[in-house]
């Protein structure tokens, strides 16, 4: 089945786990002793419906404060695919667990409370969306129970999302707006009694017809190595194949390839998907390719077109959002994963602070610390081969890796 990958967004209280939690319901996807122990808790409390933040909320601390702290996944599956739900915090202190897991996603839901509106926090959720380039967003504007079902006030809302919607700067996302109630399932899974004047589709009908592309756009083609496939036995004692995964485009039989950094030049000869043989690769495939010259490949380097030649610098631009404790400064050293490769980084110079609030106001400064974008400018001990993030997704990102602790300390997006 194909999978569908989602990230949540929400300010605390605007009922994302609640939500999760109906969908799973709805869709009959909890396991009978989840479904006991929920029943079970919720009249513990007092509550006189069934609380269903407790299907996603697993940390004691969550259940206690009632907010999402950590980034949990979900999931869960219809008749049409599979789906994985990265249920991230809306709290601003946890902006890095946010952008850990929207980075993959293909979709992401942003809730607002119909009652408040757009609101700072929901401006933080575009911004980083809007960063990481998610193709899909759909606005859940939740609790319309809460406001008696109005549709004044959800269109007041949404003059409000078409307002930030104009600031954003990925003109090419998909943005949908449904108005729902999580608590009591309007709007969810099934139609909304409630609701006669929205004629549009539930939110799992939305989610329903999303094509389940690759997550990353289409952009020219990158095939970063993996590792040299060398069998060795009686039936392919001769055989050498480059096993990894395509991005940005396609890869057919007879392409005209150049292999970075060597430079050296050759042409597809077969490419196998396990044992199957095919005449062309389309991007999101996991593929082992064999080239027509017996040329020098290793994991790391990465095959491309002749003509589709990424930027090859030991120097970068980039944003960043810094995810560790210790600060981000000037001369400070770090492991630079490129996908498959490593390099080592030296940070030349932080640049500023990005404002997440689409304003475009900068701060000067000589640091990053925790939770904070923004840009700065590195150095590095080999060449790499890349993209800008605007222009192909997989090939612009990177993470800094801390060399003492070999912790993630920062995701890092090309310019």
């Amino acid at each position: 089945m194909e999978v569908l990958k989602i990230a949540t967004a929400g300010s605390v209280d605007d009922g994302k786990s609640t939500l999760i939690g109906r969908i799973l319901y709805d869709t009959k996807s909890l396991t009978d002793d989840k479904l006991e122990a929920i029943e079970r808790n919720s009249k513990q409390k007092g509550f006189d419906y069934l609380d269903f933040s407790l299907a996603t909320d697993g940390l004691v601390a969550e259940r206690e404060q009632g907010i999402t702290i950590d980034v949990a996944h979900i999931y869960f599956s219809t008749a049409n695919r599979s789906y994985i739900i990265a249920d991230t915090p809306g709290h601003v202190e946890y902006t890095r667990n946010m952008v850990t897991g929207a980075s993959t996603s293909q979709v992401a839901i942003i809730l607002i409370d119909a009652r408040k509106g757009v609101i700072e926090q929901t401006s933080r959720h575009f911004y980083i969306n809007n960063l990481l380039r998610t193709k899909d967003i759909i606005i859940a504007v939740n609790k319309m129970d809460l406001v008696d079902f109005s549709e004044e006030k959800y269109n007041a809302v949404q003059e409000e999302i078409q307002t930030l919607i104009s600031k954003t700067t990925y003109k090419e996302q998909n943005i949908t707006c449904i108005p729902v109630s999580a608590l009591q399932g309007d709007n969810v899974v099934k139609k909304s009694q409630n609701m006669p004047w929205y004629t549009g589709k539930t939110l799992v009908e939305h989610l329903e017809e999303i094509q389940a592309q690759d997550v990353y756009e289409e952009a020219q083609t990158r095939f970063p190595v993996q590792t040299v496939i060398r069998p060795k036995t009686e039936k392919y004692h001769d055989f050498r194949g480059y096993a990894g995964k395509l991005y940005g485009g396609d890869l057919s039989v007879g392409d005209e390839i150049v292999v970075l950094p060597s430079g050296t030049k050759s042409k597809v000869k077969e490419i196998y998907f396990y044992t199957e043989k095919f005449e062309k690769a389309e991007r999101g495939s996991s593929i082992t390719l064999t080239l027509e010259d017996d040329v020098n490949v290793s994991r790391g380097d990465m095959i491309v077109k002749i003509d589709e030649k990424p930027t090859i610098e030991k120097e970068l631009e980039a944003t960043i959002c810094w995810m560790d404790k210790k600060p981000l400064t000037t001369a400070s050293k770090y492991s630079l994963q490129h996908g498959v490769r490593n390099v080592l980084a030296k940070i030349v110079d932080v640049d500023t602070i990005e404002e997440t609030n689409f304003s475009g106001k900068t701060t000067t400064t000589a640091q990053l610390q925790l939770n904070e974008i923004g840009k700065i400018q590195l150095k590095l001990n080999k060449p790499l081969f890349f993209d800008s993030y605007q222009k192909n997704k997989h090939n612009g990102g990177f993470i800094l890796i801390d060399l003492q602790t070999n912790t993630t300390a920062g995701v890092g997006f090309i310019n």
